[in-house]
């Protein structure tokens, strides 16, 4: 299964803080933001990876990710000229994903909580057709929602509801099998002339091959996309690690726990930022997983 990360966008809720800088780089706490969506992938057990941005911000990914041997798996790298919906990612990943299944998740949101890499596995090794994320809110009427039947069967996919059906947003993760480019060229653009997700989602709906994956109690999902929640997100993770001792997101870490990377591999690059409590928190794993 290849991995897509899509990081696009001009982060214009953001602004003035990305006026100069793409909002991936901004830091959610002790991490860059990209850090997140990244975990997600690899705890997927997904090691090729592709990051889609604008051609500004691709040097400044690549100088912070490189090619990706570092943690045990490949980076690659493709602009995004213009923002034009998230269902464009697998357009501008065709040869990325060359005909294999595909997970897609976004640049901005942020995963957490026990058993999730249990839950990815599953869904991986599940996949027949389309599996997505959902989540509880409080105000479904501003997301993507899905309503599920009596038996858990996902049966209405609904973009931002007047009345919603169901309190189950939609989150920015999907697993797609390897008919979603061929599904994705087909799309129309909207009157916004983006390429929707939630249009290429209710193709699998209706092969009755899309299921809803919900994300119970115990689970986190922030999507850093504005001032509120990305400061949100930086207090959740502080709390989390200063009380747990653990790092969220911790790439090395993930690398090492996957087999990835070997022990000392993790431990040189912690010594590559030695300086810094996030260095040495990964010099400690290393040492304590050898």
């Amino acid at each position: 299964m290849k991995g897509i990360v899509l990081a696009g966008g001009n982060g214009t809720r953001l602004h003035p803080l990305t006026l100069a800088t793409s909002k991936q780089l901004l830091p959610i706490y002790d991490k860059p933001m990209i850090y997140y969506p990244i975990s997600v992938l690899m705890l997927a057990h997904i090691r090729d990876i592709l990051i889609i941005s604008t051609p500004d911000t691709l040097p400044s990914l690549q100088a912070l990710l490189g090619d990706g041997s570092h943690l045990g798996v490949n980076f690659s790298y493709v602009p995004q000229p213009e923002p034009r919906g998230i269902a464009e990612a697998f357009l501008l990943g065709d040869a990325h994903i060359d005909g294999d299944p595909c997970a897609l998740v976004l640049g901005d949101n942020l995963f957490h909580g026990a058993g999730f890499p249990d839950l990815l596995r599953r869904a991986r090794e599940e996949l027949d057709g389309c599996v997505m994320f959902g989540y509880p809110v409080s105000d479904p009427e501003r997301y993507g929602i899905g309503e599920l039947d009596a038996e858990g069967r996902l049966i209405s996919i609904e973009e931002k509801p007047a009345l919603p059906r169901s309190d189950q947003a939609i989150t920015g993760l999907y697993f797609y099998d390897k008919q979603v480019v061929d599904i994705a060229r087909e799309q129309r653009p909207s009157a916004r002339g983006e390429l929707e997700i939630t249009d290429v989602n209710r193709v699998y709906l209706e092969q009755g091959k899309a299921n809803l994956v919900p994300l119970g109690r115990g689970f986190t999902w922030l999507d850093a996309g504005t001032h509120q929640s990305l400061l949100e997100a930086s207090q959740y993770v502080q709390i989390l690690e200063r009380r747990q001792g653990v790092r969220v997101a911790c790439l090395e870490e993930i690398a090492l726990r996957m087999g990835f990377i070997d022990a000392d591999a993790c431990y040189r690059r912690g010594t590559e930022m030695s300086q810094s409590v996030y260095g040495r928190y990964v010099m400690d794993i290393a040492r304590s997983l050898a």
